[in-house]
C-alpha cells in the first residue's frame, strides 16, 4: 500500500481531532456502553461508513482520546521541567495545562473515566504514559521539598491528590457556566499549590489569581448537584 503524503497524513489527523471534539460531550454525558458508532457519526456530521474510515470502532476512538491528551500533558510537563523557574511556578504550569487540556482544548479528554473498558493491549501504553506523567509531577514536588519551597510531605500522596482533583473536574465542569476553563485552571493551581508551600504568602508573587464569580453552583450541572445532595 502506498504511504500517504505528509500533507494527507496531517489532514487525516486533523479530521480525527475534529471527530474527537464532536464526540467529546458524549464522553461527558453518557456511559461508554451506551454510546454507538452511529451516534458518534451523527455528532461529527458524518455517515457511519465514513466514520469507519477514521476509527475502526469506539475502543479505538477512546484510545485516541486518551493517547492524544496524555501526549499534550507530557509535553507540558517537559516544558515545565526545563523552565528556569521555582518549583511552584513549574507545578502551576503543569496544573493549568492539565486542566486546559481536559476541560477546554480536547473535549474527549473526559474519556479517561472510561479507559477500564479498553482491552489490555490498548490499556498498557496508556498506563505507561500515565505513570511517566505522575512520576514527573512527583519529581517536581520532591524538588520543591528539597529546596525548602514546599513543606515536607509524602510527594507520591500529594501527586495523587492533585491528579485526583484535576481529573474529577470533568464530572462537574459546565462550559456554559460563568467560569472558563482557564479561570478554573488558575483557581485550582492557586489553592492546590498553596497547600504545599512552606510560606503560602510567597505564592502571591507568582501572579495573583483574578477575582472570579462566587456563584459556583451555576457551573455545576444539575444532575451532579442532585447526586451531591444525595450523600
Amino acid at each position: 500500500m502506498k504511504k500517504a503524503s505528509p500533507r494527507a497524513e496531517r489532514r487525516f489527523v486533523a479530521r480525527r481531532l475534529q471527530i474527537l471534539r464532536a464526540a467529546g460531550k458524549m464522553f461527558r454525558m453518557r456511559s461508554f456502553t451506551d454510546m454507538k458508532m452511529r451516534d458518534i457519526a451523527a455528532a461529527a456530521d458524518l455517515s457511519p461508513a465514513n466514520l469507519y474510515n477514521y476509527f475502526s470502532g469506539k475502543h479505538e476512538l477512546l484510545f485516541f482520546c486518551q493517547d492524544n491528551s496524555l501526549d499534550r500533558m507530557l509535553a507540558a510537563l517537559r516544558s515545565a521541567r526545563s523552565a528556569k523557574a521555582s518549583a511552584a511556578a513549574k507545578l502551576r504550569l503543569v496544573i493549568e495545562s492539565h486542566l486546559r487540556c481536559v476541560l477546554d482544548e480536547v473535549e474527549g479528554a473526559a474519556a479517561h473515566l472510561f479507559t477500564s473498558h479498553l482491552p489490555p493491549r490498548l490499556q498498557r501504553p496508556l498506563v505507561a504514559k500515565r505513570d511517566r506523567y505522575e512520576d514527573g509531577i512527583r519529581q517536581l514536588i520532591l524538588a520543591g521539598i528539597q529546596s525548602g519551597e514546599f513543606v515536607a510531605c509524602d510527594a507520591a500522596l500529594a501527586t495523587r491528590a492533585i491528579l485526583g482533583a484535576l481529573n474529577w473536574s470533568v464530572r462537574w465542569f459546565n462550559s456554559e457556566g460563568p467560569l472558563t476553563a482557564s479561570q478554573i485552571a488558575e483557581e485550582y493551581a492557586y489553592f492546590l499549590i498553596r497547600g504545599l508551600m512552606a510560606k503560602p504568602s510567597a505564592l502571591r508573587r507568582l501572579g495573583s489569581v483574578q477575582s472570579v464569580p462566587k456563584q459556583t453552583s451555576k457551573f455545576i450541572p444539575r444532575e451532579i448537584e442532585k447526586q451531591a445532595a444525595a450523600f
